[in-house]
């Protein structure tokens, strides 16, 4: 690589409100994408969009109250940018700038392509933080990442990582932080449950990766750990068929089966945000707690130093 080179790197992700006025805004967004669900014919879409956003404002609103009042993915993305741009800047071989690029809320694509012509980037990296494709994460990102780069005269060259299940770097943090959660159980019996964002089951009959790539991870840390985990899907909402088992279905099975003891790995995020602080780390951890059991949660990845260094191999994969 030229020396002189300016790369930026993208790290995409879903973003969130950072204020209670941000909610209904954030939600009115995330429902308007037909990539992650269709609402009525496509001219309906926004109208649609802005009614269920506002019918859910008010519940949203309280569970971010619980977590602080916004979400804490935009600080994190942050520290990840910033803790990435600085080992990628150690080794002397051309110059990087590392941005948070949100899909649904500030910073979006736009805003930071802006900074990036600015600062005079010469190639770009599009780094998701979703370690498993799913054309409702990565490809929606990357698909608005095209449309705004073809409405602008700022065009550089532009690699695409399109997801990274089997991370080495990624695959030890996880194992990590599963074995360090069940030495918290001191000896008793676990069940290991690996709780994923779901989908529309319509998406993996057309023939999206998503869950493929999940169980090759949850292959790769059960070869490391020998613990064998059961897989659900969380944070589903609208009417369509979602994956299955959902996650408090599955807890009311392994209570019924005389579980006492849960494990949850936050298998799909590798940021803290709404899904594990809120709805594992409290509103699952209460459900368990009424059924019997006793749930905990492994630790979000976000800027563990390992973690950064699986990505900086990752872009320099990308880049070579």
């Amino acid at each position: 690589m030229n020396e002189q080179s300016t790369t930026g790197v993208l790290l995409l992700n879903l973003g969130g409100p950072e204020k209670p006025d941000d909610v209904e805004p954030f939600l009115y967004n995330l429902f308007s994408d037909r990539l992650i669900i269709r609402l009525g014919p496509f001219f309906l879409q926004k109208f649609i969009a802005r009614r269920i956003a506002r019918r859910r404002a008010p519940t949203s609103r309280t569970n971010y109250e619980k977590i602080g009042g916004g979400s804490p993915i935009l600080k994190i993305t942050k520290k990840q940018a910033a803790a990435l741009e600085q080992t990628l800047n150690n080794e002397q071989d051309g110059r990087f700038i590392v941005r948070p690029c949100m899909r649904y809320w500030h910073p979006f694509a736009g805003e930071i392509l802006a900074e990036m012509e600015a600062a005079g980037v010469d190639r770009l990296v599009a780094l998701p933080l979703y370690p498993h494709y799913s054309i409702a994460t990565t490809g929606s990102s990357i698909t608005d990442l095209h449309q705004v780069l073809q409405k602008g005269n700022f065009s550089p060259p532009l690699q695409e990582i399109r997801s990274w299940p089997l991370l080495p770097d990624y695959i030890t943090c996880l194992t990590r932080r599963i074995e360090t959660g069940l030495a918290g159980f001191n000896g008793e019996d676990v069940q290991l449950v690996y709780s994923a964002h779901s989908l529309p089951k319509k998406f993996i009959d057309e023939g999206d990766p998503y869950v493929s790539e999940i169980l090759q991870t949850i292959g790769a840390a059960e070869a490391i750990t020998g613990v064998k985990g059961k897989l659900c899907y969380q944070s589903r909402s609208g009417p369509v068929e979602w994956l299955e088992p959902s996650t408090p279905d599955m807890l009311k099975t392994l209570a019924a089966e005389g579980c006492r003891n849960i494990l949850m790995v936050p298998i799909s995020f590798v940021s803290d945000h709404i899904e594990t602080l809120y709805e594992i780390d409290m509103l699952y951890r209460d459900m368990a707690r009424d059924l019997g059991m006793r749930l905990e949660s492994t630790q979000g990845l976000n800027d563990d130093p390992l973690f950064i260094e699986g990505l900086k191999k990752l872009v320099r994969q990308g880049i070579a």
